[in-house]
């Protein structure tokens, strides 16, 4: 087995607590040195032969034997001191694949290190297409250096990425492919590919095109494997094949890549022009992005977050939300304040309360998260979603009927009151079917809205479910035990 193929089979964790390891060694010997009483000549002689000699040096054969993905999975896992004097040993031809593959928020602490010329340099390594990606972090003056050195192509190229929505195909396509004439043999088309290095990655078909790059159809690379060299490229090819427009949401083209498999696919413009490809890879990266963004969303966080950026930056990520929910606690206290007189005559309420609300909150985001999905998938139409609602409306009522049936024979077992248990089990009925409304409504309002359905979807539902659901139970306990 070659050092390669080994890299690929260790775990990233593994590489990770290597490279940790090597850091602490670092650490330790540099704590050591510095507390020797030496002259400071001495002193940095000594430094340089055992921290950069050893430990160091190790730890950059390390990194150098990764690929930029793990390189940038370990970068995100390490604190902001450890993280620069790793980013530091990283060669610098490789520094635009890894600030590529790194997390917005990293990628940020990384880019206030360098200069503009180390900016230059890393940018200039890349694909016109992950230029584009990189170029909302780069000061201008960077992209101006960059797109001056690119050629009238490529700066073509680099407009067209840039234009599109961060959402859409367009953002999502590149322009390494392969395209052929129809009217040309497969022995042509062999020798043409054998031009090449290296063919672009995730090549699995070749474009077929007229004079005017009109895409006509797809050739499978296996065709051209198989089949007789004189074989004319129009009589294989494949004309009925999924075609991508960069206008078209890019969550549509993940779903499409999943339905059908593809490894990779065409983009044409309006007049049907061949303008790029989207690969499976890139796919990849979009889904796990959109499902990152979502769970954060779901929790109410503004951005993506680096889990070792100061305590004040972080602290401001989380204040929006946190606010809300301030004011929802404070509307949900005075909600409890109105029936006080009831809880004082009956002080069981305040220990049954918990459980109305919990359950009930419960519910409200399983519904909300089905939701969610469902629109991700497109699933969700206006012809549909009424019966959606209907349907977790009969789902809350039986849950709430089941459920609140047994919380209610425990509550009449605990304070042997029958009418404690018919108002609990009533009460998580109705606020069971107040969270499946509100865990349906509150997605679908946010889409027709045109926001994301995610964003702060579980912190209004805990606002309205607590709120609903103490004025529920108290509101019943004061019509039916006072």
């Amino acid at each position: 087995m070659t050092n390669q193929e080994h890299h690929y089979t260790e775990n990233v964790q593994d590489h990770l607590k290597q490279v940790e390891a090597l850091l602490h060694k670092h650490a330790l010997v540099e704590e050591v040195v510095h507390r020797q009483e030496i002259p400071r000549e001495d002193h940095r002689a000594l430094v340089d032969t055992l921290l950069h000699k050893q430990h160091l040096a190790e730890l950059q054969r390390k990194l150098d034997s990764l690929h930029p993905a793990d390189i940038a999975y370990i970068l995100e896992a390490l604190p902001i001191e450890q993280r620069l004097l790793v980013w530091d040993l990283v060669k610098s031809e490789r520094d635009g694949d890894i600030l590529i593959e790194v997390s917005d928020a990293v990628r940020e602490s990384l880019i206030a290190t360098m200069n503009r010329e180390e900016l230059r340099a890393a940018a200039e390594q890349l694909d016109t297409d992950e230029i584009a990606d990189l170029a909302p972090d780069l000061p201008q003056n960077v992209m101006r250096d960059v797109f001056k050195s690119l050629s009238v192509e490529e700066r073509e190229q680099l407009r067209a990425a840039m234009s599109y929505p961060e959402d859409s195909v367009g953002a999502l396509m590149d322009f390494s492919m392969i395209h052929v004439r129809e009217d040309v043999t497969l022995e042509v088309v062999s020798r043409y590919l054998r031009r090449f290095d290296e063919l672009p990655d995730h090549t699995d078909q070749v474009f077929v095109v007229d004079r005017d790059d009109h895409l006509k159809g797809v050739l499978p690379i296996n065709l051209i494997v198989v089949n007789e060299p004189e074989v004319v490229v129009g009589d294989l090819m494949l004309a009925d094949t999924i075609q991508l427009h960069p206008e078209e949401k890019a969550d549509q083209a993940a779903q499409a890549f999943e339905r059908y498999d593809l490894v990779s696919a065409p983009v044409v413009d309006e007049d049907g022009k061949l303008v790029g490809r989207v690969t499976v890879n890139v796919v990849l990266d979009f889904i796990r992005t959109e499902s990152e963004s979502d769970v954060l969303n779901l929790a109410g966080l503004r951005e993506e977050e680096d889990i070792f950026a100061s305590v004040w930056k972080s602290a401001q990520n989380r204040w929006a939300w946190l606010a809300l929910n301030l004011c929802t606690a404070f509307f949900a206290s005075r909600v409890i304040g109105t029936f006080e007189g009831t809880i004082e005559k009956f002080v069981a309420l305040a220990t049954l309360m918990p459980i109305v609300t919990g359950i009930a909150g419960n519910s409200a985001n399983q519904t909300t998260t089905i939701a969610i999905r469902s629109l991700a998938l497109g699933q969700i139409t206006q012809g549909n979603a009424r019966r959606l609602m209907l349907k977790e409306l009969a789902i809350g009522g039986f849950n709430g009927l089941l459920w609140g049936g047994i919380a209610g024979l425990f509550a009449y077992f605990l304070y042997h009151s029958v009418a404690l248990g018919i108002v609990m089990t009533g009460a998580m009925l109705l606020n069971l079917l107040v969270g499946a409304t509100v865990g349906m409504a509150i997605p679908l309002a946010m889409q027709r809205l045109g926001r994301d359905p995610a964003i702060g979807s579980s912190v209004m539902i805990t606002a309205i479910t607590d709120s609903g659901g103490f004025f529920i139970f108290l509101g019943l306990a004061t019509i039916f035990l006072i």
